[in-house]
């Protein structure tokens, strides 16, 4: 008689190591969602001279990560409802790889741009994903994670902007070495896309409850439109930052060096507080506080910088880099302002691909008044009205109230809480307390 041996429970092992591993391939992903973007700009004038290309043709490269962060960012909860969110951004990331290829062999400026678009894929994909993981496989951890994977943002990005041109000095190969300092960021993004390979399918999520709601709908919340004014707005002021004020500071007296420096400066800055940020906005007491600290110092930092651009430059690139905290912050309301999983990936999607709608004006508007009128007054009451506009979303964006409550004012039964059993909290509390309610009405399509 042979008598088989009791099986070990190891359910709740393998689910932590499958959290263990998700929570690697997020902060992973995060490290690859602006490699592509800000890889270019140190080399940007090799890549004209080895595309034949002019300067308005060198802009459309650079405007085209913008647009294609808010195009495809669109299909996000669509992919994710259909299919597993690892398999998803495994494919956005593989697409990432070959993008990154195909724009270091390209001779021609179509092929250029076809590649830069593949390579985008992963970078708006994971804007809009990543929000909606932490929330439901992380729904007590929202603050660290969403600081890991903001600081690894900021971490890849840094990295990118400051290695890209020593690659290509390295390479040499004759006025061909931008082309090693754009493919070298595809190995990151291969290596994150094994990791989501491995990732195992989480028993407790069905596709059944992994759903897509329509976005269209969010238009009914004021809190889902001030959190799309408030990324567009702080994702405007970013991409000044990053487009012109070093050009600004040269313009002023300042050495190219020193004006590459400063904006380094407000890189790193950035780094640790994208770490401390997301811890602090979980806490509800704190977000007004914090609202207020961002704003001062943006107006200090533009206003010095406007005023006195020489007098003590780093000052204010330092004051502008804490006001970018501000991108930290939104990540994490737009977790904490839905009640479900599928709100947060709706509410992502719309005021990421939106928000960076409004952020690409920013730039452009910068360089039309700067032709117009050969200084760059424009610049500065650009950025100082949006900081303007930030303070008054801000304000809306940190109540304590989940969008999903407001939408079904207007729309009953759109949301997923109101269809099901769900857990209620409070709005922004890192672990709340909670109560199980069940809702006894049928179903509505």
């Amino acid at each position: 008689m042979t008598r088989n041996a009791p099986a070990r429970n190891t359910t709740g092992t393998d689910r932590r190591r499958g959290l263990g591993l998700m929570a690697v391939a997020i902060v992973l992903t995060a490290l690859n969602l602006r490699t592509a973007v800000t890889s270019v700009g140190p080399v940007l004038q090799e890549i004209e001279r080895g595309l034949g290309i002019s300067s308005s043709l060198a802009g459309v490269i650079t405007t085209m990560p913008v647009i294609c962060f808010a195009l495809i960012g669109f299909a996000g909860p669509a992919l994710s409802a259909r299919y597993r969110d690892s398999h998803v951004l495994a494919g956005a990331l593989v697409a990432m790889t070959a993008g990154l290829a195909l724009r270091s062999a390209a001779d021609a400026f179509p092929a250029f741009l076809a590649g830069t678009a593949a390579a985008m894929a992963g970078g708006a994909l994971g804007n809009v994903m990543l929000p909606g993981l932490v929330r439901r496989h992380f729904p007590g951890r929202t603050g660290p994670l969403v600081g890991a994977y903001s600081t690894a943002m900021g971490l890849g990005a840094t990295l990118a902007a400051v290695a890209s041109q020593p690659i290509a000095d390295a390479a040499g190969t004759e006025g061909e070495g931008w082309r090693w300092a754009l493919v070298v960021w595809a190995l990151p993004a291969l290596v994150a896309a094994g990791v989501w390979l491995a990732v195992p399918a989480a028993p407790d999520v069905s596709r059944r409850s992994h759903t897509a709601v329509r976005m269209r709908a969010l238009v009914h919340s004021p809190t889902a439109l001030a959190i799309t004014a408030f990324f567009g707005v702080q994702a405007l002021q970013a991409y000044v930052v990053i487009g012109w004020s070093a050009q600004y500071l040269r313009d002023s007296g300042l050495s190219a060096a020193n004006a590459g420096l400063l904006l380094g400066l407000n890189s790193v800055v950035g780094l640790p507080l994208s770490a401390v940020i997301p811890l602090l906005t979980v806490r509800p007491r704190l977000q007004r506080p914090l609202l207020v600290v961002f704003v001062a110092s943006y107006v200090a930092g533009w206003v010095g910088l406007w005023t006195a651009p020489t007098t003590a430059p780093w000052l204010w690139m330092v004051l502008i880099a804490v006001g970018m905290g501000t991108f930290s912050m939104v990540l994490t309301l737009i977790g904490l302002r839905a009640r479900t999983p599928e709100t947060v990936s709706a509410l992502s999607t719309v005021s990421q691909s939106w928000g960076y709608v409004i952020a690409g004006t920013g730039p452009l508007l910068v360089g039309v008044l700067r032709g117009v009128t050969g200084g760059y007054d424009g610049m500065f009451v650009i950025v100082l009205a949006g900081v303007a506009v930030l303070s008054v979303a801000g304000w809306i964006a940190t109540r304590q109230v989940f969008v999903d409550d407001e939408v079904e004012r207007s729309v009953p039964g759109w949301s997923p809480a109101g269809r099901r059993s769900d857990v209620l909290e409070s709005a922004g509390v890192e672990v709340p307390a909670a109560a199980r309610v069940t809702d006894t009405r049928p179903p509505r399509d």
